[in-house]
């Protein structure tokens, strides 16, 4: 959707997009699949015959031969923290314009959409930004004045043209669970590249950090962020390219048809098995292709998340 530039001066361009976006993915969804989506316990209360055993405190029954149900109250507002890697990879490919962006690019677009759909609920929303650690970090705040100055900063990290020298997402994740207040919503952008696809020790560290989230009663959604064009399938002209790690700068020169097949059959092993894992964590894992639209991508994972509510 082009930016419309007699409101920029009211918005942002940023903000701009994001109203956009969410204006027209949410339009005909009877409630948002995240509002109020925890609770949390209130009190005991003794138990009467013939209501539902499913609430009874069986612990508390052991130590008091009574029966005692528990209590529970719907949080009202939600509390979410938006995390987003900006390690080297993040900034592949190269941006041609705001539009045609980069998958760090693309993350700050839908983050930015994340938090005016937060914003129009009332909710919570922080934002962490990390490469080898944390790198800068607000804590989830529902004020217009935070919303405000998320934007502002989200918009500055927009215009950066390279991102850290190295990552290491699994500390970083680590570090969240600690800092963030329990029962939030995690939403995590990241390619994942250091720690999916380079082995499995580095995949089980993932998964660890992952369970820290889960034990601290997060609900944790990875946004796993590509370019599909030349990422997955290798679409490239049939001749020889150098390949640069944006991280280490180490680079090796290969004809993409000679390894097209190996490299996909890896791939979607790899992916494969973090898939399963998150289904067995309950952790949400969407596939996010960069070259479509932003509102698009939120669209159908929020519709998803709708249905299964």
């Amino acid at each position: 959707m082009p930016i419309d530039h007699f409101n920029a001066q009211k918005y942002g361009r940023l903000e701009l997009r994001a109203k956009q976006a969410v204006e027209g993915f949410i339009t005909g969804m009877h409630k948002s699949p995240y509002h109020g989506f925890s609770v949390e316990f209130a009190e005991h209360r003794a138990y009467n015959n013939g209501e539902s055993t499913r609430h009874i405190d069986w612990k508390l029954y052991a130590r008091t031969d009574k029966m005692f149900v528990k209590r529970f109250e719907e949080e009202t507002n939600l509390r979410c923290q938006i995390c987003i890697d900006r390690s080297g990879s993040m900034f592949y490919p190269k941006a041609t314009d705001e539009i045609h962006s980069n998958k760090i690019g693309f993350s700050i677009q839908a983050s930015a959409s994340l938090v005016y759909l937060m914003r129009s609920q009332r909710d919570a929303v922080g934002v962490t930004l990390f490469g080898n650690g944390i790198e800068w970090s607000t804590p989830a705040k529902s004020n217009s004045a935070h919303h405000n100055y998320l934007f502002q900063e989200l918009e500055k990290e927009f215009d950066k043209k390279e991102g850290a020298s190295s990552s290491n997402i699994v500390s970083s994740l680590h570090k969240i669970a600690e800092m963030v207040h329990k029962r939030s919503l995690i939403v995590i952008f990241s390619d994942f590249i250091d720690s999916v696809f380079i082995n499995d020790e580095s995949q089980t560290e993932l998964f660890e950090a992952l369970q820290h989230l889960r034990y601290n009663k997060h609900e944790v959604v990875l946004f796993h962020v590509y370019d599909k064009k030349t990422e997955l399938n290798l679409d490239l002209e049939n001749r020889p390219y150098t390949f640069v790690d944006l991280e280490t700068g180490e680079q090796i020169k290969v004809n993409p048809n000679e390894v097209r097949e190996q490299y996909e059959s890896l791939r979607q092993k790899k992916v494969g098995d973090v898939k399963l894992k998150c289904r067995q964590f309950g952790i949400d894992w969407v596939e996010t292709d960069i070259s479509e639209p932003v509102d698009k991508v939120l669209e159908r994972f929020l519709a998803k998340r709708a249905r299964m509510r």
